[in-house]
């Protein structure tokens, strides 16, 4: 692609952008404190259901909704992406207050922000670009499963039996055939306000839906009695805990201080990475601040009782959408969280639970929408069955073996491709740099598998220059890595450079853009 043509379809040049710090705060604080206020609605009934959700206190999600926003965005590397309690970290929080106590969950917190403060200064940002996406799309859906599968029991009015393997979908038949009339009504319209509510246009843009869907099951229970409803433990000052750190070194502590680090760290770096696309002054976070970021916010929150948090994808997009133009939004949003929750506890024990059940199911639904099944498909059809693959493994079994096994599969599938043993993990690849261009030159096979050096080849290419990338002698290139090319292109393209590609004529091109593209194999 030339550097006419990426210029014409990204606009041009990057933009200009906002001042950051207090300069930023001083010359953006009209919009920003809008756009934080709009995101503190948005975040208030997520951060509670997403605490009940995970079996930690409700005023939980609450402590660290207002910390990832007063202290974690302030030393974090990003700029407008929102950070808090996300449905992404229930299943693993859960798990750990089941096996080990919420005392000793808040421990392994704090150790797993410690790990990724240390992460960040390792600079390993970067390690994102191991994962195939189909692999962590699979981990997000069948993540989603989990959050559905629990919740439906809460929208019917029941308990969530927190069930395992096929117990998960069984136990379900007997709730649903069996509801609470009064609390299924109130599940009900949450559900129905968070899926018609973002339809009605101005209204949608001025209450969110989340919000939405609390004041109408608040409203339905308060006539009809419905139970149960949210108990805040005497709100937030009595809500600090301190972790118990006496079990931190077993064996049950260390797996879930592995899963805490791996899938906060992973949905952060690519929510970030995400965010930085729908960016109106196309910023590019810094991953490795991302990382000390978001381990001290873990750190602190775990400290006093809160749960983890991570970049939330959807906040951070809202946030975007209400004009938010720097991290100041993210620190206002934070800021209206403790003011609220200080000042008005007892309006908040007025939400039935199945209130926001029914906000986390729908949550639940979009982390394992169709549509993202549809797109792998479209993709591939090795792409498709990673995914779901993935997906139904963690469903039934636990995240971390779900994805192995789709990590194990996509090796597998590169191996079968062509890929050597040598070359599965190391890209075989030359740089040139004659002064006006940089030629990069690939052989062999490009995948995910050994996509780390490719990386750090692109994120450090001199900027504003013509960067050619030879394909002449590669035989496999896989989904992950034509994505990742491709967003390379786009931001390469904003700071005036260009980016040509030079023998895909020998590729087999497939039925999407980032299908995999195979040749014959070369040897060189």
């Amino acid at each position: 692609m030339t550097r006419e043509s990426m210029a014409e379809e990204q606009g041009g040049g990057r933009p200009t952008p906002p001042k950051d710090w207090l300069p930023g705060l001083k010359e953006n604080a009209q919009t920003d404190v809008v756009s934080g206020l709009i995101i503190f609605l948005i975040a208030l009934p997520l951060c509670l259901g997403i605490a009940l959700a995970s079996g930690a206190p409700p005023i939980a999600g609450v402590i660290s909704g207002i910390i990832a926003g007063t202290l974690a965005n302030l030393v974090s590397g990003s700029y407008v992406t929102i950070n808090g309690p996300a449905a992404g970290m229930i299943v693993i929080v859960a798990g750990a207050v089941a096996e080990l106590g919420f005392r000793e969950a808040l421990a392994v917190g704090v150790a797993a922000g410690a790990i990724q403060i240390a992460l960040g200064f390792a600079k390993t940002g970067k390690l994102t670009g191991f994962f195939p996406l189909s692999v962590v799309h699979g981990m997000l859906a069948g993540i989603g499963l989990i959050i559905m599968a629990g919740q439906i029991h809460i929208v019917v009015g029941h308990e969530n039996p927190r069930a395992h393997g096929f117990h998960i979908l069984t136990e379900i038949p007997p709730s649903i055939t069996d509801p609470v009339a009064e609390t299924a009504l109130v599940g009900l319209a949450a559900v129905l306000v968070m899926v018609f509510w973002p339809r009605l246009g101005k209204a949608a843009t001025v209450i969110p839906a989340p919000l939405a869907a609390v004041v109408v099951g608040t409203v339905i229970a308060l006539v009809n009695g419905a139970e149960p409803r949210l108990d805040l433990g005497g709100g937030l000052l009595q809500g600090f805990q301190t972790p118990d750190f006496s079990g931190l070194a077993s064996a049950a502590a260390v797996k879930w201080i592995v899963l805490y680090v791996f899938v906060a760290s992973l949905e952060s770096l690519l929510t970030a990475e995400a965010v930085d696309k729908l960016d109106p002054w196309k910023r590019r976070s810094n991953m490795n601040k991302e990382l000390i970021g978001k381990g001290t916010g873990n750190l602190v929150s775990s400290a006093v009782g809160g749960l983890p948090m991570i970049a939330e994808v959807v906040r951070s997009k809202a946030n975007i959408m209400a004009g938010a133009r720097t991290r100041w939004s993210n620190f206002f949003h934070g800021l209206f969280l403790f003011l609220f929750v200080l000042a008005l506890p007892g309006v908040l024990e007025l939400i039935p639970l199945a209130a926001l059940a029914g906000i986390l199911l729908v949550v639940g639904f979009k982390l394992a929408h169709p549509a993202d099944f549809k797109h792998a498909w479209e993709i591939g059809r090795v792409d498709f069955l990673l995914m779901i693959v993935t997906a139904f493994t963690v469903l039934l079994t636990d995240l971390l073996i779900g994805v192995a096994t789709g990590i194990v599969l996509g090796l597998l599938h590169a191996l079968f491709r062509g890929a050597t043993l040598g070359n599965l993990f190391r890209p075989v690849m030359e740089i040139v740099d004659d002064g006006d261009q940089v030629i990069v030159r690939f052989r062999k096979a490009l995948g995910f598998h050994n996509f780390i050096p490719v990386r750090s080849i692109l994120d450090n290419m001199p900027r504003g220059r013509t960067v050619t990338l030879d394909f002449k002698g590669v035989h496999y290139i896989d989904p992950t890595v034509l994505e990742r090319l491709h967003d390379f292109e786009i931001d390469y393209a904003y700071d005036g450079g260009s980016v040509m590609h030079l023998g895909e004529e020998s590729l087999q091109p497939g039925s999407h853009r980032f299908s995999t593209r195979t040749a014959p194999k070369v040897t060189v």
